[in-house]
């Protein structure tokens, strides 16, 4: 037998060797990927049905998919013949220090995620966190977004917002507005409170059911306080304060009720 025969058996047992498991590879590559459509499909359904937030869903199907992907990426490898021991350790590796880099973000992550689970909130709520007030615009996977009483965009943290206190005004559907009038010491207290008990109960927003309240607050320097509270829905909770604060000052106006500011005497010198 001469070289080239020799050289000519190589080849074809390197092909049959190797052809053999490019085949299986391929073989592999279908199998794993239908298989890993099934599960994402799946997977998908059991989160419809637990009501899983749509920002949640994408998140955790993409991160699924990647997962099994490269899982059935080592296996095509390690069955063309690749040594996949080496190829582990590096992803291993590669994915510490990402995660050490990354550390906030996988907190904020974190954070996302118990929100989305736990839902203290939800789009749409007027919420106070972290020193913002604003009505939740959209929850991501790593920020919250809230749009200010000035129609101005703010973004939280997942992870300080999951970590903090967090105070949801919608939940229960109405708002008590706190408000406060002084008037002066001569005036007299059940007519100021009558006058004031029906600016709240002429007010179309003002529900009577929590039933509004006026009562004597303090006796500061130079005025009596009366704190004032009417509920309303929570949507309205702007309109009530603007309304009743403008409508208080009228209606004592009209009353006859002094409300109190400050005189600047000017004191003369003679000589």
């Amino acid at each position: 037998m001469n070289l080239e025969n020799i050289e000519v058996e190589k080849w074809l047992d390197l092909a049959l060797e190797y052809g053999l498991n490019i085949l299986g590879a391929i073989v592999i590559w279908i199998v794993g990927s239908w298989v890993i459509k099934k599960l994402m499909k799946g997977t998908k359904k059991v989160m419809l049905k637990q009501n899983y937030e749509e920002s949640l869903q994408k998140f955790l199907l993409n991160l699924l998919g990647w997962i099994l992907k490269i899982i059935l990426i080592i296996v095509v490898l390690g069955t063309v013949g690749v040594e996949t021991t080496s190829f582990a350790a590096i992803l291993a590796a590669a994915g510490l220090a990402i995660g050490m880099a990354l550390q906030g973000s996988l907190g904020n992550f974190a954070g996302g995620v118990l929100i989305m689970i736990f839902k203290p909130f939800k789009i749409g709520d007027l919420i106070e966190a972290q020193g913002e007030l604003g009505v939740v615009k959209e929850i991501e996977i790593f920020t919250t977004k809230l749009t200010g009483l000035s129609n101005r965009e703010i973004i939280i943290p997942n992870g300080s917002l999951s970590n903090g206190n967090i105070i949801n005004y919608t939940t229960e559907g109405t708002r008590r507005v706190d408000l406060v009038f002084g008037v002066g010491y001569d005036s007299d207290i059940k007519k100021t409170k009558d006058v004031l008990m029906g600016v709240l109960t002429a007010h179309s927003k003002v529900l009577k059911d929590p039933a509004p309240a006026v009562t004597v607050l303090e006796l500061a320097d130079s005025s009596v306080n009366f704190a004032v509270r009417p509920w309303c829905k929570t949507e309205y909770y702007w309109d009530v304060y603007f309304d009743i604060t403008e409508q208080v000052k009228e209606a004592l106006d009209a009353a006859g009720i002094e409300i109190p500011y400050p005189h600047q005497v000017e004191i003369q010198k003679k000589g």
